[in-house]
């Protein structure tokens, strides 16, 4: 099924693309877990970051609290925190001796692409899950921002020249493999266009293991359980 644009007239006045990766995200999981080996399993995670109004803060300064008489004294300085940014994710974990994060689907939401602080929210997460080995897939089908956060990982975790493809849309599988002294990252890219079908990435386990990714056919079943697409795959 060809990838459709969810962020532009006239899809985006039809359905939400909140819903839609939501959804993505769930049947993905579904997907892993037919595949995934016992003590392994996948769920999705979808959290989108709402403006909050600044009143809220100044709600809570009359919140008594009894701390066994003690006051603390006037803090030294009051600042805001740099932006938090959405997370919608496919998680993989290993229940062995308690669930660990062993894979990551991380899938690429306007907000990620958008203000700076947002922007370095996502790779920064993205960074620190290759650092301890955890194998990653994002995938970036945003057609109202031009940002590539895939170069911008790039240059965050390597000290080497690596060309890093251009595309504005895009699904790059990643391979940490700790070394003596460094951690190697192996690089899958695929470049994606709407109007053309999904490619299948290897999703690697901190474990060793590998699974196909296969985004074609998870994306398929979003769009037909959500009535994008007719019965006969003709778009309603």
């Amino acid at each position: 099924m060809p990838l459709r644009d969810h962020f532009h007239p006239p899809l985006s006045l039809r359905r939400q693309w909140t819903s839609f990766h939501g959804a993505w995200a769930t049947y993905l999981s579904g997907q892993l877990n037919r595949l995934l080996p016992p003590g392994f399993f996948a769920e999705p995670l979808c959290a989108f970051v709402t403006e909050i109004d600044i009143a809220t803060f100044d709600d809570n300064a009359d919140v008594s609290i009894d701390n066994n008489g003690y006051t603390p004294p006037p803090p030294t300085s009051t600042v805001m925190m740099a932006a938090t940014t959405d997370t919608v994710e496919v998680r993989i974990y290993h229940q062995e001796e308690g669930p660990q994060l062993v894979a990551c689907v991380a899938f690429v939401s306007p907000s990620n692409k958008d203000r700076p602080a947002e922007r370095e929210a996502f790779v920064s997460k993205c960074a620190a899950y290759l650092h301890e080995g955890v194998g990653l897939v994002v995938v970036d089908i945003v057609t109202t921002r031009h940002a590539n956060l895939h170069s911008v990982l790039m240059s965050r975790i390597t000290d080497q020249a690596v060309m890093a493809r251009g595309a504005d849309l895009y699904a790059v599988a990643y391979r940490p493999v700790a070394g003596n002294d460094r951690t190697e990252v192996g690089i899958w890219e695929e470049a994606l266009m709407i109007g053309r079908p999904l490619p299948t990435l290897p999703l690697w386990l901190k474990t060793g293991q590998s699974l196909p990714l296969e985004l074609e056919s998870a994306y398929e079943q979003t769009c037909r359980e959500l009535r994008l697409v007719s019965s006969n795959g003709v778009g309603t």
